[in-house]
């Protein structure tokens, strides 16, 4: 029997790349986003890549929304195997020119989002005790940066509520998972329809992954749901590490650099964001899973591909520490 997939977030970007994987494995995968082009387009690429297709046009910032998509998925398909979170929305602005309410609007999709799809997930996989929910996560979530407020708080707040969700699930001795990929910066359109109030054109900080990158991440998660989280990019990794070790100097690095490094040089989009409604417009453009930052975004991962070839990356540690070890003792000897 085909695994059964709810991705959210389905029609662009990561949700879009992992969406094709699953595809590719034959995989029954339900599509929930709010723009029903992008979804429509996902529909057609899982189902030419050998899997299929459920398309649910819902806004996961809605409870009532989410358990219905939920409901049709598995009159459609059966039982749940995973869940994927990914849907999200932002604002690139100083905090204080962001209003009430698109605060309350990035906070509702991009953490209380994620909190709808675990809570309809778990509906439905506790009593089976089986299931895997995979949270996209990103190093934002551990390290904030200037201009995007409301998006660290809402990935600081998934951090927080599924390390308590997963105690809970430990103390029940539950087989049903949960695990966070906290990821780096991704080439995904959001950054041509995010509302914005900068000067220039909004960028993922550099370097740049492409949305395939953190696809394999998330698929790798699934399989592999019993670690609390995964890096993808070293990026990420360096980013969670210095913000543990130097936190206040890593503050004044951000606010010196923080701001230029999140623009470009080119003018600011001049369509509609998709803050409260989806940017399908004209009626049938399908966006894709990547943005406009092709020519500068990586396509592979070292982080990443070590986690998922732990025998290689032991291999590496044991090779960098045995090298390191044999230049001290070298030194060492050397006379001064």
């Amino acid at each position: 029997m085909p695994e059964t997939v709810v991705v959210t977030g389905a029609s662009a970007g990561i949700g879009r790349a992992t969406a094709r994987l699953y595809g590719e494995r034959g995989a029954n995968v339900v599509l929930i986003a709010r723009g029903r082009a992008g979804l429509d387009a996902a529909a057609k690429e899982v189902e030419s890549l050998g899997g299929h297709s459920l398309v649910q046009v819902a806004d996961t910032a809605d409870a009532h929304q989410v358990e219905r998509a939920a409901e049709a998925a598995e009159q459609f398909f059966g039982p749940i195997d995973v869940w994927i979170n990914s849907a999200f929305t932002s604002v690139f602005a100083t905090f204080d020119d962001i209003t009430a309410e698109e605060y309350d609007r990035v906070t509702h999709v991009t953490y209380l989002g994620f909190v709808n799809g675990t809570r309809t997930a778990l509906r439905r996989m506790l009593p089976r005790d089986h299931g895997t929910v995979v949270q996209i996560g990103s190093a934002l979530g551990e390290r904030a940066i200037p201009l995007q407020s409301a998006y660290c708080g809402a990935k600081h707040a998934i951090n927080g509520f599924t390390s308590s969700l997963r105690t809970e699930l430990l103390h029940r001795g539950s087989n049903v998972h949960i695990t966070v990929v906290q990821m780096p910066a991704v080439n995904t359109p959001q950054f041509s329809w995010v509302r914005s109030r900068l000067p220039r054109h909004p960028q993922p900080v550099p370097p740049i992954y492409q949305p395939e990158v953190a696809a394999r991440g998330a698929v790798y998660a699934a399989d592999h749901p019993r670690r609390k989280q995964y890096y993808v990019g070293a990026t990420t990794v360096a980013t969670i590490w210095a913000n543990r070790l130097a936190p206040a100097l890593l503050d004044r690095y951000l606010a010196r650099t923080g701001f230029e490094a999140q623009q470009t040089d080119q003018q600011p989009p001049s369509g509609e964001s998709n803050l409260f409604e989806p940017v399908d417009r004209p009626k049938g453009t399908d966006h894709g899973a990547h943005g406009a930052f092709d020519t500068t975004s990586h396509s592979r991962s070292l982080e990443a591909a070590l986690a998922r070839h732990p025998a290689a990356a032991s291999a590496l540690t044991a090779a960098v520490a045995a090298t390191a070890t044999a230049v001290w003792k070298r030194r060492a000897r050397t006379p001064s």
